[in-house]
C-alpha cells in the first residue's frame, strides 16, 4: 500500500515535533515537509505534492487564510486535502476555513489518534463531517477570549509577561478606572498575586508585546476583527495594549 504523504505547517515547533513523533510509528503515513512560515506554504505543497496538509491558522507573514487562498489556485492534482489543526475555536473561522476548502477543523488541544484517523479519512475521500464538535458551541467565556486574543497575536503562552496580561486585562475588565492607575494599582496588584515586584511585572508585559510584534501575526487580528486594530509599526505601550484589549472584550460581552 502506498503511504499517505503528509506536510506540516505550524509555528509551534514542539506541535511538528510532536507530530513527527508520532506518525513515524505509523506505516501508513509519511512526514514529507515541515513548513512554520505560512508563506511558505503553497511553494511547499508545489515541492513535495503531499496528499495531506496539517495546518494551523495563526502562522507568520501569511495565516492559514491567506494559505489556503493560494492552494485554491493550484490545480486539482497538486493540491492536496487539508486538515486544519488550531487553537481558534470560533465559529466564524471554522466556516472559513470549509468555504476555503478544508477538509477538517480540529481545534487544540486534540487527540493524536483521531487526527490519525481524519488523515486516514480525508486521504481515501471518504466524507466525514467537517468540523469535530456536533454539538453547539458554547460562548466563549472571558478567559476563552483573551486566551484567543493573545494566541493569535503571538504571544507565547510560557513567558510571565503573558499571564500578567492576562490577569491585567481581568483587573481592567472588573474596575475600568485602574487603566488609569497602571503604575500606582495595576502594577503592584499583579506583583502581589505573583509573588513578584511591579517592576518586573512591568517589563514582562513589555517583553510580551515586543514578542508578539516581532512574530508579525497582527493582520490576523485584524482581520478577526474586520478592520485595522493592531499595526505593526505602532507598537503599544503596556497600558494601550491592555486597554484595547480590555475594550475588544467588553465590547463583544454587551454585543
Amino acid at each position: 500500500m502506498e503511504r499517505i504523504r503528509v506536510m506540516l505547517a505550524d509555528d509551534n515547533q514542539s506541535i511538528i515535533k510532536l507530530l513527527q513523533d508520532f506518525f513515524a510509528s505509523k506505516e501508513e503515513i509519511e512526514v514529507v515537509a515541515t513548513v512554520t512560515d505560512g508563506a511558505q506554504v503553497a511553494q511547499a505543497v508545489l515541492e513535495q505534492r503531499p496528499d495531506v496538509l496539517v495546518m494551523d491558522i495563526i502562522m507568520p507573514r501569511k495565516d492559514g487564510f491567506m494559505a489556503l487562498e493560494e492552494l485554491s489556485r493550484i490545480s486539482d492534482r497538486a493540491r492536496p486535502k487539508v486538515i486544519v489543526l488550531t487553537g481558534l475555536s470560533r465559529d466564524d473561522f471554522i466556516l472559513r476555513a470549509i468555504r476555503l476548502g478544508a477538509s477538517y477543523y480540529m481545534v487544540k488541544p486534540f487527540d493524536m489518534q483521531l487526527l490519525y484517523s481524519r488523515i486516514l479519512e480525508v486521504a481515501r475521500d471518504a466524507e466525514p463531517p467537517m468540523a469535530e464538535s456536533s454539538a453547539p458551541s458554547a460562548p466563549e467565556s472571558v478567559d476563552e477570549q483573551i486566551t484567543n486574543l493573545f494566541l493569535t497575536i503571538g504571544i507565547p503562552a510560557h513567558i510571565k509577561g503573558y499571564q500578567y496580561l492576562r490577569e491585567a486585562v481581568r483587573m481592567v475588565l472588573d474596575d475600568h478606572d485602574l487603566i488609569n492607575r497602571i503604575t500606582k494599582e495595576l502594577y503592584p496588584g499583579i506583583a502581589r498575586r505573583f509573588d513578584t515586584s511591579a517592576s518586573k511585572v512591568e517589563r514582562a508585559m513589555r517583553h510580551a508585546i515586543e514578542v508578539a510584534w516581532a512574530r508579525g501575526r497582527l493582520e490576523a487580528v485584524n482581520q478577526m476583527y474586520g478592520y485595522r486594530v493592531f499595526a505593526p509599526e505602532d507598537r503599544p505601550t503596556n497600558g494601550e495594549f491592555i486597554a484595547l484589549v480590555s475594550d475588544k472584550i467588553s465590547v463583544k460581552k454587551t454585543a
